[in-house]
């Protein structure tokens, strides 16, 4: 009996395979705990041996208050639900938040006195 106990906390700490892990920006965060990823990536067209740049979508699980232009790391996970199979695991680089609801980048230029 002590053999199949050890064998079964052997095997419950036995590292994982490795998971994949992506880059890539939040385009929506619409929804309740979870956000779409944008991930961009270059392949080499098969017949004309141009760069592409090529893109996929990822809906992935949201525990830490993603927002939209975020940059984020997804991992790979066990099905969460009928489409979401990441997770998010970092914010890389939080995207510019408007200050007193001005866009970030715009500067206010005010008319001369003429």
């Amino acid at each position: 009996m002590s053999e199949t106990q050890g064998a079964i906390q052997s095997r419950g700490t036995r590292p994982r395979g490795r998971r994949r892990e992506m880059v890539g920006v939040v385009t929506s965060a619409k929804m309740t705990k979870t956000v779409v990823v944008t991930v961009d990536r270059l392949v080499r067209h098969p017949k004309y041996r141009r760069v592409v740049r090529r893109r996929s979508k990822f809906m992935a699980h949201d525990e830490l208050g993603c927002r939209a232009g975020d940059k984020v790391r997804i991992m790979e996970t066990r099905p969460l639900s009928a489409r979401k199979r990441w997770r998010v695991v970092e914010i890389i680089q939080p995207a510019a938040r408007p200050v007193d609801g001005r866009p970030v980048e715009a500067e206010v230029v005010e008319p001369e006195q003429i």
